[in-house]
């Protein structure tokens, strides 16, 4: 008797299961069956066949889906190497990896409402030509037939970064093209429908379940070999993958926030090195650790020996001159209004939502917090509240009195997005369109405003990092202002500097090439400026590795990043395992939740050089809270933000 190991979408690993005699030779790793598991028949993955003697008390699989595997042999080595690196069974991984449509393969037909409607291509700037021939030509004559290859196009626009992308896939057959954005994935989908026909399918959360159904079906037929899609789509169930594209690779979309915790860039190359296939990573701004692999000889890096016209960078000190309540230099609202004036749009960047950051009583200095989380409210004139951005306590209206010493001499300190929307239309009298998430607050909400940035009418656009992640149109403005770009730079996090960076140069290319971004600061001498203003990114990333490697971060060592939530006191638990750790490995913490409501909440956070140091001490905890039905522990392998 033959037996097999499945492993299904639920919190397990996989379990153990008798083939009956009849289809015993028909089951194959990588086939959908079902079987029954916890008082109930579920659909899971063969693992493997397993020969051994016979064994009392095993269930039979019940049915098996298809003749051929839907999981090919390099797949679930992925699955497992995915399992073992981010320290989650491999049915947590299969269940956030695979949605529910990819055990649904026999679907209804789709509705008028579900299908799939190619945009007008007339609405769509085409991507401008360039010379990218060279660079394409020395990318081709590099491959190897089924050789495992990494690149990183470190590309100066969007732009060429597309035109690249578009230029290479008739040269490979089973294609994944990654985007951070459904915004992408729509603005690209329908040019490679125009040049590639029914080969093309999109696979992201944005499509109904019968669309998602229907392309898994166009996949797993054959008639779809080139999918783009966000996240999940680097799962595409090909049997034999050729080429993995990863557009935008610093993108922080790509890492999921919740458990497992992956990085879809970093499962894309280790799903290219097991399928023996080209993986190319690109990016305007390439991310420190994928340049560090060029450096090291990890990766092959492109850059495209290309000269194009950019937008001029202008760092206005906010330490001089003359400003308004909100901030903004009287010098800069001039240039934005001579820009509008000409019949240009301009964009306003502020790193904050709501209308001010707090309340502040000039005569005690007290700042009303929230009762719960014991953080500052901020306020929000749209509702006239002061709110927490935490828990979304409210209170109502915004006092008149200090809380405290009950004087009247009270000031809206810092700026929202609210304040300078009301700001500009009083001093320009032009109509505004502001956009994060508090006037967003969905998909199809956050899509009609981006539509009516398009719109003549419009001037000034407000917003956050909400607005400019997502805007996809190239060169309709003429000029940007970024109002705090401190906040970019003070953020509490070692990557503050690189992620600003990124925000910089992606916001310049979005600006027409004889624009201009303005930059407001009071730091005009840090260094990241320097090689701003020059389009230096080399330069700046070589500087930011040195710091870094003072200071031993990324991608000079792993971080793994552990927190844990708990009924009773478990801090000194903690603090005993931390002091009997390897000594090669450095921890910080445990540090306590700043929120009232957690109390016996921590974070710690592991530092080394040796990875397998880090996984191994992330298993001593893992192990001594295991059995403890009261805490909950979630392990975060190379976190991006702490």
């Amino acid at each position: 008797m033959n037996f097999c190991r499945v492993v299904f979408p639920i919190n397990l690993e996989p379990l153990l299961y008798s083939c009956r005699e009849d289809n015993s030779n028909l089951i194959k790793p990588g086939m959908l069956v079902t079987a029954p598991v916890r008082n109930s028949s579920k659909r899971g993955i063969v693992t493997e066949i397993v020969n051994t003697q016979t064994l009392d008390n095993i269930k039979f699989i019940e049915k098996i889906h298809g003749s051929e595997p839907l999981f090919s042999k390099n797949m679930l080595k992925l699955l497992k190497w995915m399992s073992e690196y981010y320290l989650v069974n491999q049915g947590t991984i299969l269940k956030n990896i695979l949605p529910g449509e990819f055990f649904e393969l026999s679907s209804p037909s789709l509705k008028n409402k579900d299908k799939l409607k190619l945009p007008d291509l007339e609405s769509y700037n085409n991507i401008p030509e360039f010379d990218i021939n060279p660079i394409l030509n020395l990318f081709l004559k590099s491959l190897k037939k089924d050789v495992y290859q990494s690149y990183l196009l470190y590309a100066h626009s969007r732009n060429i970064e597309y035109s690249f992308i578009l230029g290479i896939l008739d040269n490979f057959r089973n294609i994944i093209i990654l985007c951070p954005e459904i915004s992408i994935v729509e603005t690209l989908y329908p040019l490679l429908k125009k040049s590639f026909g029914e080969r093309v399918c999109q696979y992201h959360s944005g499509l109904s379940k019968p669309q998602k159904i229907l392309s898994i079906e166009r996949i797993v037929s054959g008639k779809s070999d080139i999918v783009i899609g966000t996240r999940h789509a680097v799962f595409t169930p090909f049997k034999k993958v050729s080429l993995i594209a990863v557009l935008n690779e610093h993108s922080s979309f790509y890492k999921l926030e919740k458990i497992p915790f992956y990085n879809i860039r970093d499962i894309a190359v280790m799903r290219g090195y097991y399928e023996k296939s080209v993986v190319l990573l690109s990016s305007i701004s390439p991310s420190i650790e994928s340049l560090h692999n060029c450096m090291s000889g990890k990766y092959n890096l492109l850059k495209p020996d290309i000269h194009i016209n950019r937008p001029k960078i202008r760092i206005i000190d906010t330490r001089y001159g003359t400003f308004l309540k909100s901030g903004i230099s009287r010098s800069v609202i001039e240039s934005a209004l001579n820009s509008i004036n000409r019949g240009n749009k301009v964009m306003f960047v502020l790193n904050k939502k709501g209308y001010a950051s707090v309340v502040h009583c000039d005569d005690c200095g007290y700042i009303q917090k929230c009762v719960n989380c014991g953080i500052p409210l901020t306020v929000d004139k749209k509702i006239h509240a002061l709110k927490c951005r935490y828990c979304n306590y409210s209170l109502s209206p915004v006092p008149e009195q200090c809380g405290r010493c009950k004087g009247y001499n009270l000031q809206m300190l810092g700026t929202g997005t609210q304040r300078i929307q009301e700001e500009l239309e009083s001093l320009t009298g032009f109509k505004t369109i502001r956009i994060d998430s508090d006037i967003a607050s969905g998909r199809k909400a956050l899509k009609s405003l981006l539509s009516s940035i398009s719109s003549d009418d419009i001037r000034i656009i407000i917003g956050t990092k909400l607005m400019t992640s997502r805007i996809i149109t190239l060169n309709e403005f003429s000029k940007a202002i970024i109002l705090n770009a401190d906040s970019f730079l003070n953020f509490p996090d070692f990557r503050a500097s690189e992620k600003a960076y990124q925000e910089f140069v992606s916001i310049a290319d979005k600006i027409s090439f004889d624009g201009e971004l303005l930059v407001q600061t009071r730091m005009p001498q840090n260094y990241l400026f320097k090689y701003l203003k020059k389009y230096d990114y080399i330069s700046f990333i070589k500087e930011e590795l040195k710091r870094r490697r003072e200071l031993n971060y990324p991608p000079f060592s792993k971080l793994v990043l552990i927190k844990f939530r708990s009924g009773h006191n478990i801090f000194e638990k903690i603090e005993d395992i931390s002091k009997k750790a390897n000594k090669n490995l450095q921890i910080l913490g445990p540090f306590k939740s700043t929120e009232k409501q957690k109390d016996n909440e921590f974070s710690l956070l592991l530092k080394s050089s040796d990875r397998k140091i880090l996984h191994e001490t992330a298993k001593i905890f893992l192990n001594a809270f295991k059995q403890d039905k009261k805490t909950e522990l979630w392990i975060n392998v190379d976190p991006l933000h702490i």
